[in-house]
């Protein structure tokens, strides 16, 4: 193939193989990072790393956050700032003369001022643009950022060659929102931020042992709120309320609660960067009936792929590029982000006690799993799209 002998330019702002100097807030965005370069080198793709990328400017950006915090009690963000996205274009086009392609596989940012003569290609989950007004962090901006951020992605996306979105609804949104041509735009799911050589016959072994009498539910979260985990505890609470055994386990975030209720087990943040923290989060998703994840606002969701690739279904909102992920009986159900928590337990409840179903439902996932919701499918896929840039 010819990919094998093309070398690509792997841009990223963090370095993809060092976890530890990753963002807390975006794990998800870096560990795709990884999760795809480990997939590429292994269908034999040449990858140059180009990254972390130093940050400077910060005298500049630090005066300009004193002044919009601390007097105007606005949100300015300094990879929004001018300045940095030069810094940042100027050390990677120093970097990129031998390579035949350039990927970027993370947002705008880093390639908003980037001139290089080889083809461009961006993979993204969102645009930033389109999250303004939908993420709480974004919805205190500054004018100058909010400003920025629209220059920014602007000129990221006319320099492209190709842009490729993890969803229909970020490749929509950002088509309207830019005034893209759609035949540069592709969509390519992204795959599960796990370790995963499960067969069938160990995905069997796992819903047999999951009781046919009880519910487990499984939330996954840093943020309580946004991630819908308050919905999630009173699905819970209804089930036990209807006579269904069920308990909650909740891993990222606590409940904001003063007590947590029995049926319901808050473990914390687990970091599944060391053996310990993978082991327990694989041993609490295997055990899980269901993921539930009703969030109010979500770009991708990678712990829904997670999820599938132990054959656990998911249910969630439909927002976002959710949607993307799930469909209906297949690997899980979307819901309205209006559901009554009457519509979770009704689904849960006809699986449950007609148990049968769920374990179809379950062998299912786990084929929607390994059918396109994996990295290695993705770096095929993504690797085609490159291919075509240097026809």
């Amino acid at each position: 193939m010819f990919y094998k002998i093309m070398k690509i330019a792997y841009v990223t702002t963090y370095d993809a193989w060092n976890s530890s100097n990753w963002n807390e807030y975006q794990t998800g965005l870096s560990g795709a990072g990884y999760y795809l370069a480990k997939s590429l080198e292994k269908i034999g793709a040449n990858l140059s790393y180009i990254g972390p990328i130093a940050k400077t400017g910060a005298i500049l950006t630090r005066s300009k956050w004193e002044f919009y915090r601390r007097i105007l009690k606005q949100d300015y963000y300094r990879w929004a700032e001018p300045l940095v996205w030069q810094n940042y274009a100027k050390e990677i086009a120093r970097k990129i003369d031998n390579a035949d392609i350039v990927l970027c596989p993370e947002n705008a940012v880093p390639i908003a001022r980037l001139n290089c003569q080889q083809p461009l290609v961006l993979w993204t989950d969102a645009a930033i643009g389109n999250l303004i007004g939908f993420y709480d962090y974004l919805n205190n901006l500054c004018a100058e950022t909010r400003q920025n951020i629209d220059i920014m992605e602007k000129s990221a996306f006319d320099r492209c060659d190709r842009l490729v979105f993890t969803s229909d609804w970020a490749a929509n949104n950002a088509i309207e929102r830019y005034n893209l041509n759609p035949g540069r735009v592709s969509v390519i799911p992204w795959g599960a931020n796990i370790e995963c050589d499960r067969t069938e016959t160990d995905i069997e072994a796992a819903i047999a042992s999951r009781k046919s009498d009880t519910c487990k539910l499984l939330f996954v979260g840093v943020e309580w709120h946004r991630k819908g985990g308050d919905v999630a505890l009173e699905v819970a609470r209804q089930l036990n309320n209807r006579g269904i055994p069920t308990e909650l386990i909740a891993i990222g975030s606590r409940p904001d609660l003063d007590s947590v209720p029995a049926f319901a087990n808050a473990i914390g943040f687990v970091d599944k960067a060391t053996d310990i923290g993978r082991k327990t989060f694989d041993r609490l998703l295997g055990e899980s009936h269901f993921l539930i994840l009703p969030s109010r606002a979500e770009t991708y969701g990678h712990v829904l792929c997670e999820a599938n690739s132990f054959g656990v279904p998911v249910l969630a909102t439909d927002v976002g590029g959710v949607g993307t992920i799930v469909r209906d009986d297949i690997n899980g159900k979307l819901f309205s982000s209006e559901a009554a928590i009457a519509d979770y337990c009704e689904y849960i409840s006809h699986r449950v006690q007609n148990y049968s179903t769920y374990r179809d439902l379950a062998r299912s996932s786990f084929q929607e799993y390994r059918s396109r919701l994996n990295w290695d499918v993705a770096a095929r896929s993504i690797l085609e799209v490159l291919e075509q840039q240097l026809l």
